[in-house]
């Protein structure tokens, strides 16, 4: 099943079943108001929402509307424990398998997929960075890898933004991220769910360009039932933690005497880092205001899985932009 959060003036919004399509929702408050209230008693509030997503994909549901991505929240808005590793490698660095790399990032407010991109200053090198997360149940200290794939109820879309500015704490770096209109359950994906690892393709533009579509299960060295194991190794997670598995990345091909991209990057400092490898030289310059971003990825019929992110670059203020972190300009 496909849920969302709507907008309602609260901080954590109101829990909407979407049909398949995504082109109709309707309020989940029969059995749950939020999504969390779901997450936290799953076995007995999901079986209500599916059958709620049944009705609503046979058209039986009375009470349905459209369904408007520019009026979600994140689907969990904001969550206990919000992580990121970096699961995938494109070969200009040596692999280290005995660590994901996870950095602890801000949960306590996640952005909806049309929320502005607030970039208080340019120097800042606001960057975008397509990914996947999970959402998980409560797991215990110790989980194995299976035990935590059981543990997975929903996977979400996401765009980790970080500042590559110097001068920034690794806290700091972290900027918003926002998430896909709907959270998915595993069984939507059908056997593109797998092993823990997700056998779709991933599509971000930027400016309205195509810049990258890659397989995320190619050279995703770490799948989640293991990430989410490694967080698990010495406490437990509670019901609504997050974890993402950081930007989509491809090894490259050899072209001749060089190294080639040709899934393009779904990160700017990949593309840096390929120009740099290639040439000696990073050109492509960071987000600047005005600038868009589209992250999308279809399911093996061709239609929409989670609905697209759609942020715009705005200048703190703008476009109804929230508040932002109040980073100064770097010197």
């Amino acid at each position: 099943m496909k849920l969302a959060t709507y907008k309602d003036g609260s901080r954590d919004g109101q829990l909407v079943v979407v049909s398949r399509d995504l082109a109709s929702a309707h309020y989940a408050t029969h059995a749950a108001h939020r999504l969390q209230q779901a997450l936290d008693d799953w076995n007995f509030i999901a079986p209500q929402l599916q059958d709620l997503y049944d009705a609503l994909n046979a058209e039986r549901a009375r009470h349905a509307f459209p369904f408007d991505p520019r009026q979600c929240m994140a689907p969990l808005p904001r969550a206990s424990h919000w992580a990121v590793a970096q699961a995938w490698e494109h070969g200009l660095e040596p692999a280290e398998a005995a660590d994901p790399g996870f950095r602890q990032a801000a949960g306590d407010s996640l952005s909806g997929p049309c929320d502005p991109l607030v970039l208080a200053a340019e120097p800042l090198q606001m960057d975008f960075g397509a990914g996947l997360a999970v959402v998980t149940g409560d797991l215990p200290q110790r989980a194995s890898p299976a035990q935590a794939l059981d543990g997975v109820r929903l996977l979400l879309l996401a765009n980790a933004v970080q500042l590559q500015a110097s001068g920034l704490s690794a806290v700091q770096r972290l900027a918003a991220t926002a998430f896909g209109p709907v959270a998915v359950t595993p069984d939507e994906l059908g056997e593109a769910w797998a092993q823990g690892r997700v056998g779709l393709a991933l599509q971000t533009s930027w400016n309205g360009r195509r810049v990258g579509i890659a397989d995320a299960d190619q050279d995703m060295r770490w799948p989640f039932g293991e990430l989410i194991a490694h967080l698990c190794a010495t406490r437990g997670l509670h019901s609504g933690s997050i974890v993402g598995a950081g930007t989509v990345r491809q090894r490259g091909v050899e072209a001749g005497k060089r190294r080639d991209w040709p899934k393009g990057y779904h990160a700017i400092a990949d593309k840096r880092a390929f120009e740099q490898a290639q040439d000696g030289e990073a050109r492509t310059a960071f987000l600047r205001l005005g600038d868009t971003v589209r992250i999308e990825m279809k399911g093996s019929d061709g239609h929409s899985l989670f609905g697209a992110i759609e942020q715009e670059v705005v200048a703190p203020g703008g476009a109804d932009a929230k508040p932002s972190g109040g980073f100064a300009p770097v010197q």
